[in-house]
């Protein structure tokens, strides 16, 4: 199977995509399917420096990079996308237009407009579609997953996510982002990029969408680029959202780049229910049961010499997790050569776009916005 990959050069492209999907798919013996037998990956690595191509195939002997999108996606079965997300509407159509079942991060497109204009497009073409939706296929959250369907929780009453780390601002130490996230005008913010993930969490997890209230803020208004000059940060660089979902949750997630962490991970989800209650990370899973939470009493006068945090039990693993890009990879090609069940299309997609677009203009407008239906 033949897969032009374009974007491969970028950190997420080469790491996720490439090297932990693609490639070790094919290190592994290739892609099993239903019947027992294996199916190969012939990547074709798609970008604008041919130089970076060159240099990345040589090192992992790839036999075929090219500048030339067009011609990548004449001889490709699948186009996958991890460019800029202002690049990507442009070139997903070609290979729709083409006739090629096409794979995407996220977010689909910067606009709700355009990703549903990708949605019906892939529709009417007939190719399979999908969107990288990762976080699902985290350990941590697998493990919630597992509660929730186990019915742990009882009634399910609120979702508290924390998500962030400190962005160096790139004088005395260099960002380990790109300056374009800091810029509006270049598909930047972190409402475009963490917005989306959220959605198809909260979706697949606890519930659809009802509305959002949120507020982004540019807590750091000068940063300076990969070529040591000063730029002004015109996109958002933390969010604060209120969402609320079916079946009375609130959801309340905190994102942003300006945070320094007082977490066991990057990203925690603490859920409440009236029977019990989890926090989830990236790996990691803790619970607190109805019958082991404490009975804390409110005495500023006195030192709190109880330990919260031990009345916690972790959730085993009770299995091994493997990479998730490369799990999610693995069930879409599985959908393109044989048909198997893929929920996470270029409609899920459009409708995490849809939450970022709302959520700006939330922001703006200083209101609750509801999500209506696509």
């Amino acid at each position: 199977m033949i897969i032009a990959m374009n974007g491969v050069t970028g950190r997420m492209g080469y790491r996720q995509h490439l090297l932990r999907s693609v490639l070790a798919i094919n290190e592994q013996g290739g892609l099993t399917l239903a019947d027992g037998s294996r199916v190969k990956l012939r990547p074709i690595l798609v970008g604008r420096s041919e130089a970076k191509l060159a240099d990345l195939a040589a090192k992992h002997d790839i036999p075929d990079y090219t500048t030339d999108l067009d011609a990548a996606i004449a001889e490709a079965d699948v186009y996958f996308d991890a460019q800029v997300t202002q690049a990507r509407v442009k070139a997903v159509l070609k290979a729709i237009e083409a006739g090629k079942h096409v794979y995407a991060e996220k977010p689909t497109a910067e606009t709700v407009e355009e990703a549903v204009t990708l949605a019906n497009a892939a529709t009417a073409a007939g190719v399979k579609n999908g969107v990288v939706q990762d976080k699902l296929f985290l350990p941590g959250l697998l493990k919630l997953k597992r509660l929730i369907d186990g019915g742990f929780f009882g009634r399910i009453l609120s979702v508290r996510g924390e998500f962030g780390y400190w962005v160096f601002e790139g004088d005395w130490q260099e960002a380990q982002r790109p300056s374009w996230n800091y810029r509006s005008q270049d598909g930047g913010g972190i409402i475009l990029d963490m917005f989306p993930h959220w959605h198809y969490v909260l979706e697949n997890l606890f519930g659809s969408v009802q509305s959002v209230y949120a507020k982004a803020v540019t807590h750091i208004p000068t940063r300076v680029d990969e070529q040591g000059n000063s730029y002004e940060a015109t996109a958002d660089d933390a969010a604060y959202g209120i969402f609320e979902l079916s079946g009375g949750i609130v959801a309340q997630i905190n994102s942003s780049w300006a945070v320094r962490v007082n977490r066991e991970e990057l990203v925690e989800f603490q859920v409440d229910g009236t029977h019990g209650s989890a926090v989830a990370g990236l790996r990691n899973c803790r619970f607190q049961s109805r019958a082991g939470t404490p009975k804390p009493v409110w005495n500023p006068d006195l030192p709190v010499t109880h330990r919260f945090v031990d009345d916690w039990q972790y959730v085993p693993d009770n299995g091994e997790f493997d990479n998730g890009f490369k799990i999610q990879w693995e069930m879409f090609l599985r959908h393109v050569l044989e048909d198997a069940p893929f929920p996470y299309d270029f409609a899920a997609g459009a409708r995490g776009v849809q939450l970022a677009q709302l959520g700006l203009q939330s922001s703006a407008e200083g209101r609750r916005v509801e999500v209506t239906s696509l």
